[in-house]
């Protein structure tokens, strides 16, 4: 948390308390989470739980770099990398909604390299790829072997 109070600092922002509530309970959970899943532990802590405060707050984490917001599900998650603004790209299991960020040198060379080749000017990079983790892809083959029997 040392280190996000930090990074807000250098970059002149307030780390607000209610900032740091939802940046603690989005690290803390491990998995993405939505807005309205949030706003129980927020009115538990005597925040105003309403809705658009803790979009804000996920907004500003976001625009700060230390949460991601995955689109396919409408929900957030910690970064791995805190206030490095480079690309993002996410394995989603569409069955359990494990999101795994990766950091791969080769995948943001190859995106560069080919939208360098097209003269496509990047904003923001983020690129979500939606299947199944091992866990669910096992399940998954184990319930067919026995429907297959």
């Amino acid at each position: 948390m040392a280190d996000a109070e930090q990074l807000c600092a250098t970059h002149g922002q307030r780390f607000t308390k209610i900032r740091k509530l939802v940046l603690e309970l989005v690290w803390q959970s491990h998995r993405p989470l939505g807005a309205y899943e949030l706003l129980p532990a927020i009115k538990e802590a005597g925040f105003n739980s309403a809705p658009p405060t803790v979009y804000r707050a996920l907004e500003f984490l976001q625009e700060q770099g230390l949460v991601h917001r995955i689109s396919s599900l409408n929900a957030f998650i910690g970064c791995s990398h805190p206030g490095h603004q480079a690309s993002s790209c996410f394995l989603i299991c569409q069955q359990c909604q494990l999101a795994v960020e990766l950091e791969s040198s080769t995948l943001a060379s190859a995106i560069t390299s080919i939208t360098d080749d097209m003269g496509f000017v990047v904003e923001r990079e983020h690129l979500e790829i939606v299947g199944k983790c091992p866990n669910c892809a096992a399940e998954t083959a184990a319930l067919n072997l026995e429907n297959s029997d």
